[in-house]
């Protein structure tokens, strides 16, 4: 079966887990959340390095499978591939679905830190930034604006789709991929392209 390039198509779980063998699988999520467990195979690629991989994705084989934790970022991923004319699915659910199927996580070797998840760092940060406004509230009322701003962002983020502060927390050294492994990667998808 050949991807559509103007339709991105989703794959569920157990469609992507009979057709594994046969896909090249991208997981866009931050280093982090990828050493906390990814799908067997999966190449680590977040999404916002993107555009460094797309002269190679363009020539892989067997067909992309785009993954993150949810789906939602793969979905963009999968969107910002067709717009360069690169065929990809999106796995319905992301890694997330697929370990609530019982299928099995696989961890980089060597990682003994589980990293957090892109909406658990959003959260923490979130509710830390809102209690710091407030308790600063207490000696300036003009603090309380740090509270509401960021309850505007989180409104701002569901009727979006998109979040800043995730965007923001990306570019923390934690969730950013080293040169030198994102280097590795593109070499070992170059090797599949082969």
């Amino acid at each position: 079966m050949t991807l559509p390039v103007n339709a991105p198509l989703s794959l569920d779980v157990d469609q992507a887990r009979g057709r594994l063998t046969e896909l090249t699988v991208i997981d866009v999520r931050t280093p982090g959340e990828y050493a906390s467990g990814h799908l067997p195979g999966a190449l680590n690629i977040p999404l916002d390095r993107l555009h460094r991989a797309l002269s190679v994705l363009g020539d892989a084989r067997p067909e992309l499978l785009v993954v993150c934790a949810s789906g939602a970022r793969s979905a963009n991923a999968c969107a910002l591939l067709a717009e360069h004319g690169v065929p990809a699915a999106t796995l319905t659910g992301g890694t997330s679905a697929w370990a609530e199927r019982g299928h099995e996580l696989h961890r980089p070797a060597g990682s003994t830190r589980a990293g957090w998840s892109m909406e658990r760092q959003v959260r923490f940060t979130a509710g830390a930034v809102v209690l710091t406004g407030l308790g600063l509230g207490l000696l300036h009322p003009a603090w309380q604006l740090l509270s509401a701003g960021v309850a505007g962002g989180l409104v701002l983020s569901a009727l979006t789709g998109t979040c800043g502060m995730a965007a923001l927390l990306a570019g923390l050294p934690h969730n950013r991929p080293r040169p030198a492994d994102l280097d590795a990667t593109l070499a070992a998808l170059g090797e599949r392209v082969a």
